[in-house]
């Protein structure tokens, strides 16, 4: 890898997308400030004046005037990264579960891999994890391996790396939380790009913790339906399952763990492309 084409902090954009997010907000923006210059939040609707609480500092703010969805929060997010010429986009939610701490992980981990989606896994002390939403994860990562003809470790994490020619994809279908796994799978049919974990800590709050989180807006039952559902009718419509089959075997998830407590074999340098 050339030294032109190395991502630094300067070349990206921290997206957060928010929705009512006063409880936490300005603690993630300045925490994403401290790792990135560039820092967007795209403002879905909010009521409880979650603008008003980091009005005061250096970032893009993007306002919906009523509730759009986080899908397209996401799509504002990135034409606007896109438009400021940003080699790359980092997402986290607003209500706090994500660290900027990992940010930096993710971003090493896409000059590792380049060209490919990074995705904070939070596959570390997975216990503090409701066991609800591990069921849903896994039963998540389950689908979406059909929707690319690979498998993901932990596709629904919001964390995560989208180089440039990922987030100036057109016409990416679905709403809600089902354009984060489809954006995934568009990835995969059209550029033929691949997902890289990077493994990450749950941050969930707990019995004798001090933390705070709103209710998760993701809802495990109604939510997962909808990306599953999405997921499948795309699979049947693109065929060919038996060959999707054979490919998501051949395909096993990609972890980038220098330590070695999870990496699995690293995909050939420069390609991030699904085979």
């Amino acid at each position: 890898m050339t030294a032109s084409k190395h991502l630094g902090r300067d070349d990206v954009a921290v997206l957060v997308p928010a929705l009512n997010e006063s409880l936490r907000i300005r603690e993630v923006v300045l925490g994403a400030l401290e790792q990135c210059p560039n820092v967007i939040v795209v403002d879905d609707g909010s009521s409880d004046g979650t603008h008003a609480c980091i009005a005061d500092l250096p970032v893009t703010v993007l306002r919906h005037a009523q509730r759009k969805g986080k899908g397209e929060s996401l799509r504002d997010g990135f034409r606007e990264a896109a438009r400021r010429g940003y080699r790359g986009v980092l997402t986290m939610d607003g209500d706090g579960q994500h660290s900027a701490g990992d940010l930096p992980r993710l971003l090493e981990a896409a000059n590792r891999h380049p060209g490919c989606i990074i995705i904070g896994a939070r596959l570390r002390k997975r216990a503090a994890q409701p066991t609800h939403r591990r069921l849903a994860n896994e039963f998540g990562d389950w689908g979406i391996a059909w929707g690319t003809g690979y498998q993901v470790a932990d596709s629904q994490s919001g964390q995560r790396f989208y180089p440039a020619e990922v987030i100036a994809l057109q016409d990416v279908p679905g709403e809600g939380f089902v354009f984060e796994a489809q954006i995934v799978i568009s990835a995969a049919r059209s550029l033929g790009t691949r997902c890289v974990s990077v493994p990450i800590e749950s941050r969930y709050h707990c019995a004798g913790s001090d933390e705070k989180f709103r209710a998760s807006h993701f809802r495990p039952l109604k939510d997962l339906y909808s990306i599953t559902s999405h997921i499948v009718l795309q699979a049947l419509r693109y065929g060919g399952l038996p060959a999707v089959y054979r490919s998501i075997q051949a395909n096993p998830p990609i972890i980038d763990d220098p330590s070695g407590e999870f990496a699995t074999a690293p995909m050939a340098q420069g390609t991030g492309k699904a085979t």
